[in-house]
């Protein structure tokens, strides 16, 4: 299944602060994603949004409503869990 893929404003705020190179990767495997969920993706419990992808030390936190992903936030995995989505 093919995804549309939603940016929210906090996530694009995210993105200027990752330095270009990890910049680069992320959005590839963001777009490994949107072709049904591949990659390091995974379903989290008692957390919202629901899922996670991750590469290297960035997590990129989205939800997953009929044919969107709706991505929150993209930040480092020291701080994500904690200010989150």
């Amino acid at each position: 299944m093919k995804y549309q893929l939603e940016i929210m404003p906090k996530a694009a705020r995210d993105i200027k602060t990752i330095p270009k190179k990890d910049v680069v990767k992320i959005i590839e495997k963001i777009n490994e994603m949107m072709d049904g969920l591949k990659g390091d993706v995974k379903r989290l419990t008692n957390f919202t949004p629901e899922y996670r992808l991750r590469y290297r030390n960035w997590r990129v936190l989205f939800e997953v409503e009929d044919d969107r992903i709706i991505i929150y936030r993209i930040m480092h995995r020291k701080d994500i869990y904690r200010l989150g989505g």
